[in-house]
């Protein structure tokens, strides 16, 4: 349950999330419509930055309408005196769980996924931004078995440098670390990440290590392949995961069309070896039989 029974006139139907200087509310209006409130209260100077993060969340959002991106409906400013005091963002409701939490049960489903996250940031490209911090955490999947990329607070402008240090550790792209021009194909990076951990059960070597023990250096043989981890991963997907993952930017796929395409051609590989798989089954068991 949440602690409010009403926000500007949204009932408020259970708390969803808590997150840095901010709250999610499942909220019911009038008609009866669900949402997803976010909420995030300034109580000193430093919360400033949490509370543009969620105008630039709303904003971006504002830029695109793709069915597999969250889409953010409304941006309440409340003012104390003449300061913004809290911002309040009406978003969609998403009726589904974390990649993190519901991982695909087959490699099919796994392409699927990932083919449908790919169509997604494709979108937010066309529109002239990068998300910059896709990662399981990140990726909703409905009870439909649909994708839903939700967060845009660290999303920028293609070609953005940023002033810090933005990312996830197990996710971020050597760019992000070095505060490099941001571009898709760090969102190429951050997919092929995630791939990459969904995979093997393990998180790529990125320059930051996990546990914050400061910047490190890495090399492409320092890595070990999907389908080194795990031999059921098909060669063209290992391939196209190890690809996305390059540090050098350039070395990556220059688009998500692109990891899509071979994201298909992976799973038509997967498909072809459970027939073969299943043929060789058949044969054995009339082999058996006679």
């Amino acid at each position: 349950m949440a602690e409010f029974s009403e926000i500007l006139g949204y009932e408020v139907l259970a708390t969803l999330g808590v997150g840095a200087r901010s709250t999610i509310y499942a909220v019911k209006n009038g008609d009866g419509e669900l949402f997803a409130l976010k909420r995030v209260i300034k109580s000193s100077p430093s919360d400033q930055r949490f509370m543009d993060q969620a105008i630039l969340e709303h904003e971006v959002a504002q830029k695109f309408d793709h069915p597999t991106l969250r889409k953010s409906i409304k941006l309440i400013r409340q003012r104390n005196f003449i300061r913004t005091s809290e911002v309040l963002v009406l978003m969609e409701m998403v009726d589904g769980i974390t990649l993190e939490k519901h991982q695909p049960d087959t490699l099919a489903d796994l392409c699927h996924v990932c083919i449908e996250i790919a169509h997604g940031l494709g979108g937010i490209h066309k529109a002239g931004y990068v998300h910059a911090d896709i990662k399981p955490n990140n990726i909703m999947i409905t009870g439909e078995n649909d994708v839903k990329i939700i967060d845009f607070g660290q999303s920028c402008t293609i070609g953005t440098v940023k002033e810090r240090i933005q990312g996830t550790p197990d996710y971020i792209a050597p760019e992000q670390v070095q505060r490099r021009s941001i571009t898709p194909r760090t969102d190429v990076f951050n997919l092929g990440a995630t791939m990459y951990w969904l995979l093997t059960q393990k998180h790529v070597p990125t320059l930051i290590p996990k546990g914050g023990a400061g910047i490190s250096l890495r090399t492409e043989d320092t890595c070990k392949s999907p389908m080194e981890l795990n031999p059921e991963v098909p060669p063209a997907l290992s391939s196209l995961v190890m690809d996305c993952i390059h540090t050098e930017a350039p070395q990556r796929p220059e688009t998500m069309t692109l990891v899509a395409d071979r994201l298909e051609i992976a799973a038509r590989q997967f498909n072809r070896r459970e027939q073969n798989g299943a043929n060789d089954t058949d044969d054995g068991a009339k082999r058996n039989a006679s």
